[in-house]
């Protein structure tokens, strides 16, 4: 069993627009929940078309490891689909993702309305990568 590369780069690519959509409706509410404004918000950055990038890239690369995981499973004998893949990624966010981002934003002394747009993004993604990769992701 392999990867199916198609796969990981439809569900980075859904992922993301996912993410585009989520803050573009959330938009106001992640502003206030950073206690910012978006005039600070625009000026943080120099270039501003590098946190997309960035960001695209991470989702590339998580819907990479997401696959590798998913491939592990399979490779054990547990069947695959895109309901297992929806399952990986509900216990990888949960266990690793929401921890995380919980944890650094209490430290930085975050509204909690952050975590919770932040952490349902995130789950949302892992959500439609797990349901795609499950579904075509491996051959």
């Amino acid at each position: 069993m392999t990867i199916n590369y198609w796969a990981i780069f439809a569900a980075a690519v859904a992922s993301y627009g996912f993410g585009a959509v989520w803050y573009t409706v959330l938009s106001n509410a992640w502003i206030a929940a950073q206690e910012t404004t978006k005039e600070a918000q625009g000026q943080r950055h120099s270039i501003v078309w590098l946190p997309f990038v960035i960001s695209f890239v991470a989702q590339v690369l998580m819907a990479y490891l997401l696959a590798g995981v998913i491939v592990h499973m399979a490779r054990s004998g547990i069947g695959i689909s895109a309901r297992s893949g929806v399952i990986s990624a509900l216990f990888l966010w949960a266990g690793f993702v929401m921890t995380t981002l919980v944890t650094n934003n209490a430290f930085q002394a975050r509204r909690w309305m952050l975590s919770l747009i932040d952490g349902a993004h995130w789950l949302g993604v892992l959500i439609i990568q797990g349901a795609i990769i499950g579904a075509y992701g491996i051959k």
